[in-house]
């Protein structure tokens, strides 16, 4: 359904190359510079992405040749426009440097959406999308838009898609060891905890609902990602499952959040990123953490959102 073509080529060869190789570098540097800190491969044998597991140059010079684009949704509804600009000069200097990225800015106010010099193979997209007066519902609603952005807009435009916050910047490298076909990144709130210790939703009325015997990450819903096809069954399932609830008058613990933990235990990501890929800027910063990527940023709620 979302096959694009490169050179005549049928999209799926040419990107299973590039996974076939992504496997072999990153298990190549993983034993290369192997971290003994933390936990680099999940139980299910997915590699976890830290500073020190993989080689860029390595990386790029298998995935470049491939012309691939990276479409990247950030949404900017009410006052969280302000943020467009470091998002997007941060992600100039450090996010996907050197590939095709098209970034798809929702909001709803698009005339707030600052204007910021962009390399010559990567856009900005603006896409209108209705306000709320509540932020559960604009959380709420980015999986349906997301679903339906990959049906409508993103089918034949791109092969990889990154869903990221916009309340964030970047710091440092963010590129190909990233990609993979269902990508989510580890919650630098509950990294180094338990399962008992994950907000997961533990009430039996919620379709998010998760077992206390069952997960192995909680996983934030500020970064997640992967082949389109990949995102595009997790947006509608998660959409479906959170519609169903709201039917209900149930609503998750942690809205999208929520449905997209449940998804990805019976979904198991094929690659995870540590918490360098979004750290949250007022926590402080442990010695396994050797590199912040990407960050939420320090802000007053109370002031930004239409309710608290």
């Amino acid at each position: 359904m979302f096959l694009r073509k490169f050179n005549s080529k049928p999209c799926y060869l040419v990107l299973l190359v590039a996974v076939v190789i992504g496997m072999i570098s990153y298990l190549y540097f993983s034993e290369t510079y192997s971290r003994m800190d933390v936990v680099t491969v999940a139980p299910w044998l997915a590699p976890v992405v830290w500073e020190g597991t993989f080689n860029a140059d390595l990386l790029d010079s298998a995935y470049k040749p491939l012309n691939i684009t990276i479409a990247t949704t950030v949404f900017a509804v009410g006052k969280y426009t302000r943020f467009l600009k470091d998002f997007l000069e941060t992600a100039e200097q450090h996010y996907f440097v050197g590939y095709q990225v098209n970034f798809y800015i929702f909001t709803d106010r698009p005339k707030e959406v600052p204007s910021v010099k962009m390399a010559a193979d990567r856009q900005v997209v603006v896409l209108p999308v209705p306000s709320s007066n509540r932020w559960q519902d604009i959380s709420a609603r980015r999986m349906e838009i997301i679903q339906k952005a990959i049906e409508e807009r993103l089918g034949h435009h791109a092969d990889y898609i990154f869903c990221l916050d916009v309340d964030s910047k970047f710091h440092a490298h963010w590129g190909a060891e990233t990609l993979g076909a269902l990508v989510a990144v580890v919650h630098p709130g509950y990294w180094n905890v338990g399962r008992d210790g994950f907000p997961y939703e533990r009430r039996l009325v919620s379709r998010a609902y998760i077992p206390a015997d069952e997960g192995d990450f909680y996983y934030c819903g500020g970064a997640f990602g992967g082949r389109l096809d990949a995102v595009h069954a997790m947006a509608k399932t998660c959409r479906q499952r959170f519609e169903e609830d709201a039917a209900e008058g149930v609503e998750a613990a942690w809205q999208e959040e929520s449905h997209l933990n449940r998804y990805l235990v019976s979904h198991k990501p094929t690659k995870l990123l540590s918490p360098e890929y979004l750290w949250q800027d007022f926590a402080p910063v442990p010695h396994q953490v050797k590199a912040i990527r990407f960050s939420g940023v320090i802000k007053n709620y109370a002031e930004i959102r239409p309710n608290v």
